[in-house]
């Protein structure tokens, strides 16, 4: 008999060709069947799911949820459980002096599943700037954290931002690139300067330091330091970089998310492979709010659902090297089960620059399923709930 059994919903899971309804057991902690009518009977528990959709566990690529140890971090169930989402990929919030405040304080307190990278910075995230100084940089001891946490630590992270670059220049990747090499994982970069000192020539230099697997994120940026020239043409480096297997993420953000940019980049036929909130406390009460708000910007800037279901499932799995368990409901993976449902109206939703997008469907969290074990969505980050701000009376329009 199965422990749990969703059923009456559609089932979007572009990693194994479905998208129509059927029905999806659970037990002990893993997928057991996915077909159409499994009877309620053969079921401990059956939640009736009529309306709603049901995708592979949601993967927040970019978040910081080291709350409590950086003035920036969200509790990770706020992002994660009770937003719809399964599993956050933390970018970067500690470094070698701080990293085990995750696994002694902050993962055995919450029930979403946290995969961290550790920041080059030895101070990780709590202090602002990341790096002030050389010595703000320890690649020794970088690597024998990663190494002690192997297993846990999926990759090493690096911001081009400044004052990082005046006082290393392009040490400061080379460095991180060396320590992830050396711990046998992967780099995760952040572009886009929000002091606007980058030399835009930087990118140019970067993007050919990256291996494949790396992970570029803040792909829509519109500050400094993004992938486009000043003619808004996507630089040659950056189809160099997808071709030999650089995972590209846009990364929303406070300030590193422009619709411009990203019609741009849509329209020279360069796609992000991945989409993440790079969700904070101060982002979460201004710009960026939850994962399922991203889902509602792509399918605004003309993506389909199952492009956007597998953008943030199969793909950033497979970016964070775990698609052996997660981002799809494959019999045997990992129970991870994200129940949203799609709201038709009228909405708008903005970006970090000033840019609008009206939207005419929402994407809102129901409940989520991790490892086996159901959470309810909470309230949702505005007084009314979920959905995006209401859009203007007669504003509403395709973009």
């Amino acid at each position: 008999m199965y422990d749990l059994l969703l059923k009456g919903a559609r089932v979007v899971d572009p990693s194994l060709g479905l998208n129509g309804a059927h029905d999806v057991a659970i037990q002990n902690g893993a997928i057991a069947a996915v077909a159409a009518a499994i009877a309620p009977e053969e079921a401990r528990r059956t939640i009736e799911l009529p309306g709603a959709l049901v995708t592979p566990g949601l993967i927040d690529l970019h978040v910081h949820v080291f709350e409590g140890f950086t003035r920036f971090g969200v509790h990770p169930d706020q992002a994660g459980v009770h937003a719809g989402v399964t599993t956050l990929v933390d970018a970067g919030s500690s470094g070698c002096a701080t990293f085990e405040g995750f696994p002694r304080y902050i993962i055995p307190n919450c029930h979403t599943e946290i995969i961290p990278f550790l920041h080059i910075a030895q101070t990780g995230l709590a202090m602002f700037p990341d790096i002030i100084a050389e010595a703000s940089i320890n690649l020794d001891a970088t690597i024998r954290i990663a190494n002690r946490h192997r297993g846990l630590i999926c990759g090493i992270k690096a911001r081009m931002v400044s004052p990082a670059l005046e006082i290393f220049g392009m040490e400061m990747p080379r460095l991180a690139k060396r320590a992830a090499r050396e711990s046998g994982i992967k780099l995760m970069v952040h572009i886009g300067d929000t002091e606007r000192r980058y030399d835009p020539t930087v990118i140019r230099r970067l993007l050919p330091m990256l291996e494949p697997g790396d992970i570029l994120t803040h792909y829509f940026t519109a500050n400094p330091g993004g992938v486009l020239d000043g003619n808004g043409r996507l630089v040659p480096e950056a189809w160099e970089a997808a071709r030999t297997g650089v995972w590209f993420d846009t990364a929303h953000g406070r300030a590193n998310f422009s619709f411009d940019v990203g019609r741009r980049i849509i329209d020279q036929g360069l796609l992000p492979h991945c989409i993440s909130t790079d969700i904070t406390v101060p982002g979460r009460l201004r710009s960026v709010h939850s994962m399922v708000e991203m889902m509602t910007r792509f399918l605004g800037l003309g993506f389909s659902l199952e492009q956007v279901v597998t953008m943030c499932t199969a793909n950033p799995a497979q970016a964070i090297g775990a698609a052996d368990r997660l981002g799809s409901l494959a019999v045997g993976r990992q129970a991870d089960v994200s129940v949203l449902r799609i709201e038709e109206g009228e909405w708008v939703v903005h970006d970090t620059v000033g840019g609008s997008l009206p939207v005419t469907r929402a994407v809102v969290p129901v409940l989520t399923v991790k490892r086996g074990e159901v959470y309810t969505a909470e309230w949702g980050p505005r007084p009314w709930g979920w959905e995006p701000d209401p859009a203007p009376a007669g504003n509403v329009g395709c973009c």
